[in-house]
């Protein structure tokens, strides 16, 4: 694939994708709504606002100007998952791919970001990349590999060719509703495992909580059409790994706050970058009873997120009829 890579979205992590873009060798061009924020960019070469210290390639230039990107051979959409639709029905139709990066269901329609792609660029080939990763060390260039999943071999082998890099990795396949099914449900959990630590519930219980989780996003993805071997894979176990166990995850710091007592209403509002899970858990609850899914865990972490005591949810899990594993 040749010419230039459009990134929608200049938050941490749409400046982490454009900055593996441009060590691919490729011209990015870089979509942020605030005019400051695309100022600021090409002028220091650095988003001090949400990746303070990593300089930027000086092929990678900001704008504001949606129909510049979307002339763009192919489109990383890095939007918060709530503005996906509002951020597409502006984007110009083109017939070039669109890589969906962001992580979460659609609230109201239950859709997942690849199917609100899908309706705003019928014309589109709509891929999904996703996976174990922290901006920051994406931005530095650790090593990473993700899952970019797309229905055409052609396509997604054509844009795993054009992002790859000797320091990021992408696995090309199929699956598309597994890929975002796994990104979608960690966000969850990890708010979840965020609880636990911040509450000093401890190792075991954090371990627990892993595989209990796991569980549930494998029977909901099941239900949904997913692959397990794609729900056990970079996208699924993976991201759910990484996000359940450290702080730099936006989703586990959110938990850890409401485990240490504070208010979720309150963490929320003091946060410049978005924590999906937050926005996602009651959406997939809904989702999920409407597939006849029962996920307790995602329950839990809508009732902390309501305002419910901590030891109260941890005691009615805990108070869950034994049953078999599975």
């Amino acid at each position: 694939m040749s010419g230039a890579i459009g990134v929608v979205g200049a938050g941490a992590w749409g400046t982490a994708l454009a900055q593996v873009a441009a060590a691919a060798g490729r011209e990015v061009r870089l979509w942020a709504r605030d005019p400051a924020l695309v100022d600021a960019i090409n002028t220091t070469h650095e988003n001090a606002a949400y990746l303070p210290g990593i300089p930027l390639s000086p092929s990678i230039r900001a704008t504001d100007d949606l129909a510049w990107v979307a002339a763009a051979a192919a489109n990383l959409i890095v939007t918060p998952a709530q503005a996906m639709r509002s951020v597409l029905a502006r984007l110009p139709a083109h017939a070039q791919p669109l890589v969906v990066c962001s992580k979460g269901i659609e609230a109201h329609t239950h859709l997942l970001m690849s199917e609100v792609a899908e309706e705003q660029h019928p014309a589109s080939p709509v891929l999904v990349l996703s996976g174990p990763t922290f901006a920051h060390e994406v931005a530095r260039g650790l090593p990473t590999a993700v899952t970019l999943a797309g229905h055409d071999e052609a396509v997604r082998a054509l844009l795993a060719a054009a992002i790859a890099t000797p320091h990021f990795r992408p696995y090309a396949g199929a699956d598309v509703i597994g890929a975002e099914i796994g990104g979608a449900v960690k966000n969850v959990l990890a708010i979840a495992c965020g609880v636990v630590e911040g509450a000093a519930l401890g190792q075991n219980a954090r371990a627990a909580l892993i595989a209990r989780g796991f569980a549930e996003m494998t029977r909901f993805g099941l239900a949904k059409g997913a692959r397990a071997e794609t729900l056990a894979g970079l996208s699924g176990l993976g991201d759910l790994v990484l996000t359940c166990s450290s702080i730099a995850s936006r989703n586990f710091s959110l938990g850890l706050g409401i485990g240490q007592g504070r208010a979720a209403a309150d963490l929320l509002a003091n946060r410049r970058t978005v924590a999906e899970g937050a926005y996602t858990a009651p959406v997939l609850l809904e989702a999920a009873r409407a597939a006849g899914v029962e996920m307790p865990i995602t329950a839990a972490v809508c009732a902390l997120l309501d305002g419910a005591a901590v030891d109260g949810v941890i005691g009615a899990l805990l108070a869950r009829p034994l049953k078999e594993e599975g």
